[in-house]
């Protein structure tokens, strides 16, 4: 009977392995296809709708007094077929008859994301806290969302407090590119 020293046999044995996970196709990445992480077998997926979105808006770290950042985070759901989100958030703060546009982040670039169902997104509104009353704040009550590529939005009730404005009536506020949330 001839016998292999146990290093010859264990190199051999790794090497096998190692070859084993270099085939043509499958999931070893051996198939050429270059794997940019945009989940191209859903490369084509249609925007996604705002009425197969669950909402959930918060919990907030509020700003506590006047001229205090705060962020509300928005956590998105598909509850439908997959979806892509590319852009920003549409988002509106509304007091009374007064509604503003709170623009995005300076500098922020968008990710296309692809939604699974069930995935999840996330984008954050960082605001400055008005004072309470007077010509440079907005008393808002509502924040209203919408989606890329869609007229369709939601409603939330703000009870945040009042939120600070630039000169032009600018909300002193931003809102951030959508995030992958979730694993």
């Amino acid at each position: 009977m001839r016998t292999f020293p146990i290093t010859l046999t264990v190199t051999a044995l790794a090497s096998a392995l190692l070859l084993t996970g270099c085939g043509s196709g499958g999931d070893g990445g051996g198939s050429g296809e270059k794997n940019t992480g945009s989940g191209s077998k859903n490369a084509g997926a249609a925007a996604c709708r705002l009425s197969d979105i669950g909402l959930r808006v918060g919990p907030a770290n509020a700003a506590p007094v006047a001229g205090d950042t705060g962020n509300v985070p928005v956590t998105l759901t598909n509850r439908g077929s997959t979806c892509t989100l590319q852009g920003f958030p549409g988002v509106r703060l509304t007091a009374g008859s007064t509604s503003v546009s709170v623009p995005s982040e300076k500098g922020a670039q968008p990710q296309k994301l692809t939604l699974p169902e069930n995935g999840t997104a996330s984008f954050t509104l960082t605001y400055v806290r008005g004072g309470a009353s007077g010509a440079g704040s907005l008393a808002a009550r509502t924040l209203t969302i919408s989606l890329p590529g869609s007229g369709a939005h939601q409603s939330h009730p703000w009870s945040y407090g009042p939120v600070a404005l630039k000169s032009g009536g600018t909300p002193d506020a931003t809102v951030s590119a959508f995030q992958q949330a979730g694993d």
